[in-house]
C-alpha cells in the first residue's frame, strides 16, 4: 500500500495531444492554440475540477489555466504559445469540496429544507482556508464565514445563501484550494512550437539551369535573381531549387532518362558528385558560393526564402565513393550497388548504406552537410526520399540541427506507405508530402482531409499539397486540360495552408506524358530548358489571384480549421474555414469534374465557421468578383469549369 495515495480520488486519462505517449513532441506553429483535453472523473457525486499546467522549457514555473467541462467527463483548456521552442504541459485535477457543498446547498435551499447546519459547514470551509492564508485574503474569508454563521431568521439565511453562491467567494476559494490530495497526470508531454512558416508557406520549384534569358545557354544563379520579382509577383514566398551540386559523369542519364547520355547532356541534378566536389560544392555552371549567397539576399529582399534539396545519394564519381567506400554496398563481382526501385533503375545514383559498420562517422558527415548550408544562410530544406534512410538518423540529425537553429524547416518528400510517412513526421520533419495528388473526387478528398485534420495525425503530420512535381504528372492534368490545372491549384491552395507547384510548366499548362507513365515527356530532370518566363497565361493569372487571396485571408493560413459541407452533387466539394481571432470566414466550392458544368445545393457549416444562421449573409466570390446574398445553411452553387471551376467566398455578415 505504500505506493497508493488513498486520498487521491480523481482519475485522469487519455490526455491529448500526445504522440506515442510522449516519445515525440506534438507540433504547433507560433500563434496556433494548443488545446489540451483529458478525461477527468472521480468516484461518487462530488464535483471535480481540472487545471492545465504548462510552461516554456526555459521557464521555471508552470502556469495554470482552469479547464472547462465538455461532455461525458471530457475536459479541455487552451494556451497560446508566445515564443518558439518546446513547451511542457500536463493536467492536475482535484475534488472541489467547496463547489460540491455549494451545489448541495443550492438544491436544499430551493427545496426549502432546513440548511442551518449546511451553512455552518460552509463557514468552516471558509475559516479553514483563511487559516492557510494571510492579509486581506484571510480577512475577507473570515468576514464571509462570520456573515454566513448569522442565521437568526429567514432574511439572514437568504443573505447567507446568496453570499455562499457569490462568484467572488467561489473564485477566491478556488484560487486558494488545498491541492494536497490533487491528482497530477504522471507524464509531462511536450509540444514543439515552430515559426509561422512551418504552417503557412507557398512554394515554387524551378531548375536554375533553365533560368537563362536566351536559348542555348545554361542558366545560373544570376538568372534566378532576375526572375525573383516575377515569382514574388505571383505570390510565392519559398523558391525550391533541386540539387545545385556538381553532377556525376559516370553512367550519366541522357534525355528522357536514357541510359546513354549524348555529348552535352547535362545529366540529372540528383546524381550528385564529381571530381569537382560533392554535397558541399556548387555546380560550376550555376555559379560560386558568392553568387549563391547573393541569390539568398536578393530573395529575402523580394520576400522569398530559398529552399535547397537534400538528397543523400551519390553519383559513382562522388568523392565519398573513394574516400569512404565502406559507406556503400559492394556486390560479389566488385561493382557497387546502384539505386533501384523496381522496375525503375538509377544507374547514375549510388544509395548510401546506413547499415555499414562506420555508421557513426557517416551520420556525422551527413549532418555536417545540412549544417554547412544552414551556416551559408539556408533555412528551409526539401529532403529527397527520406524514407530510404534510417529513421534514427533523421531524429538525431534534425533534432541536433534545430536545437541550435530552431528556425530551420524540413519538408519530407516521401511518397510511400502511410506508416513510414507518419514516422518521418514524428522524427522531426516539419512538413510532409502527401497523397493529395491521387485524390481525384470529392469523397476521396474529404475522407483524406478528415484523416489529416481530425485523427491523431493532426498533432504531428503537417501536410504540404503539390498538384505536380518534376517526377509526377497526374492523369487529371493530362486529360483535364486548363480547367483541371486551375481546379487542382485551387484545391491545393485552399485545403492546405502549405502548398507548392513545379513551374513554369504548371502555369504554362504543359501536360504531355511519357508514354505509359505518370511522368513528363522531355523531362526537365534530364535536359536544360528555355522558358519564356514572362509569358502570360490564364493559369498564371489564377495562381497570382489565389496566392493573394491566401495572404489576405487568415482563415486560409491554417490547414486544421476545415469544416465540410454536405453536397447534393457528388462532383462538388464544399467546405468552410474560420479564423476566430480575425473573424475571417471563407467558403470554398470546387467542381472536381473538369469537363462539365455542375451545380449543387450545399449545406454550409454555419455554426462551425461563425455565421449567424438566423440572418442573411453576403458572400463575395474573390475569384469572379461577384456577390450573392445567402440565407441559412442550404444554398446553391454552380460552376462551369471552362469559366471558373471554383468559388472562393469571403463571408460578410
Amino acid at each position: 500500500m505504500q505506493n497508493i495515495q488513498g486520498r487521491q480520488r480523481v482519475i485522469i486519462e487519455h490526455l491529448s495531444p500526445q504522440v506515442e505517449n510522449g516519445q515525440f513532441p506534438a507540433k504547433r506553429s507560433l500563434g496556433e492554440d494548443v488545446e489540451v483535453q483529458a478525461d477527468i472523473f472521480a468516484d461518487g457525486h462530488d464535483i471535480v475540477k481540472g487545471v492545465l499546467l504548462y510552461k516554456h522549457s526555459n521557464d521555471k514555473n508552470m502556469q495554470k489555466i482552469p479547464m472547462q467541462y465538455i461532455v461525458n467527463d471530457r475536459w479541455k483548456a487552451t494556451f497560446t504559445p508566445e515564443t518558439t521552442g518546446f513547451y511542457e504541459y500536463t493536467v492536475l485535477a482535484f475534488v472541489d469540496h467547496f463547489a460540491s457543498w455549494q451545489y448541495g446547498l443550492r438544491k436544499k435551499y430551493e427545496a426549502q429544507q432546513d440548511i442551518k447546519v449546511e451553512l455552518l459547514i460552509g463557514a468552516e470551509m471558509l475559516e479553514k482556508v483563511a487559516g492557510r492564508t494571510h492579509g486581506e485574503v484571510a480577512d475577507r474569508l473570515k468576514g464571509w464565514a462570520e456573515s454566513i454563521r448569522r442565521h437568526d431568521h429567514q432574511d439572514f439565511i437568504d443573505q447567507a445563501v446568496q453570499l455562499s453562491l457569490n462568484d467572488e467567494v467561489t473564485d477566491l476559494m478556488y484560487q486558494h484550494y488545498d491541492l494536497t490530495d490533487a491528482t497530477t497526470y504522471p507524464t509531462n508531454f511536450t509540444v514543439e512550437v515552430e515559426r509561422k512558416k512551418a504552417l503557412f508557406s507557398t512554394w515554387y520549384e524551378l531548375f536554375p539551369r533553365s533560368a537563362a534569358s536566351e536559348p542555348g545557354r545554361h542558366g545560373n544563379f544570376h538568372d534566378v535573381v532576375r526572375l525573383l520579382p516575377e515569382i514574388a509577383g505571383m505570390g510565392f514566398d519559398v523558391i525550391y531549387l533541386p540539387p545545385i551540386h556538381p553532377i556525376g559523369r559516370s553512367h550519366r542519364k541522357g534525355l528522357n532518362n536514357a541510359l546513354q547520355a549524348n555529348h552535352g547532356d547535362p545529366g540529372s541534378p540528383w546524381a550528385i558528385g564529381s571530381e569537382e566536389g560533392g554535397h558541399k560544392a556548387i555546380h560550376a555552371e550555376l555559379g560560386n558560393m558568392d553568387d549563391f549567397q547573393h541569390l539568398l539576399r536578393e530573395a529575402e529582399n523580394n520576400g522569398i526564402e530559398m529552399a535547397l534539396d537534400i538528397a543523400f545519394q551519390c553519383s559513382p564519381d562522388h568523392p565519398y565513393v573513394k574516400e569512404h567506400p565502406q559507406w556503400f554496398k559492394w556486390r560479389p563481382d566488385g561493382t557497387v550497388q546502384y539505386a533501384e526501385n523496381p522496375p525503375k533503375k538509377y544507374q547514375d545514383i549510388l544509395p548510401i548504406n546506413f547499415e555499414n559498420d562506420d555508421w557513426q562517422n557517416l551520420w556525422e558527415e551527413l549532418k555536417s552537410v545540412i549544417q554547412f548550408w544552414v551556416d551559408k544562410g539556408v533555412k528551409i530544406f526539401r529532403v529527397d526520399n527520406p524514407h530510404t534512410k534510417a529513421f534514427g538518423f533523421w531524429q538525431w540529425a534534425i533534432g541536433d540541427i534545430r536545437s541550435r537553429n530552431p528556425e530551420v524547416i524540413f519538408l519530407a518528400e516521401a511518397f510511400t506507405r502511410p506508416r513510414v510517412m507518419e514516422r518521418l513526421a514524428k522524427a522531426g520533419f516539419n512538413q510532409s508530402y502527401t497523397y493529395f495528388t491521387w485524390r481525384n473526387n470529392p469523397w476521396e478528398m474529404r475522407e483524406y482531409m478528415q484523416e489529416l485534420t481530425s485523427s491523431p495525425l493532426r498533432d504531428y503530420f503537417r501536410p504540404n499539397f503539390w498538384p505536380n512535381t518534376p517526377d509526377i504528372l497526374p492523369p487529371v492534368l493530362v486529360h483535364g486540360g486548363e480547367p483541371a490545372f486551375i481546379m487542382r491549384l485551387i484545391l491545393a491552395a485552399t485545403l492546405s495552408s502549405n502548398y507548392g507547384l513545379y513551374g513554369p510548366v504548371y502555369e504554362f499548362g504543359i501536360n504531355t506524358p511519357f508514354p505509359g507513365k505518370e511522368e513528363y515527356l522531355d523531362s526537365e530532370k534530364y535536359e536544360v530548358k528555355h522558358w519564356d518566363w514572362h509569358k502570360e497565361t490564364r493559369i498564371k493569372e489564377i495562381i497570382t489571384r489565389i496566392n493573394k487571396i491566401r495572404k489576405e485571408n487568415p482563415a486560409l493560413q491554417d490547414t486544421f480549421n476545415i469544416h465540410f459541407a454536405d453536397s447534393s452533387n457528388p462532383n462538388i466539394l464544399c467546405f468552410g474555414k474560420y479564423d476566430p481571432k480575425s473573424k475571417n470566414k471563407i467558403i470554398v466550392a470546387v467542381n472536381m469534374d473538369p469537363y462539365n458544368t455542375q451545380g449543387a445545393s450545399v449545406r454550409i457549416p454555419v455554426e462551425q465557421i461563425g455565421i449567424n444562421p438566423h440572418a442573411p449573409y453576403e458572400v463575395y466570390d474573390m475569384m469572379s468578383y461577384s456577390r450573392y446574398t445567402w440565407h441559412g445553411e442550404w444554398n446553391y452553387v454552380e460552376m462551369n469549369p471552362y469559366q471558373m471551376p471554383a468559388h472562393v467566398f469571403r463571408v460578410e455578415q
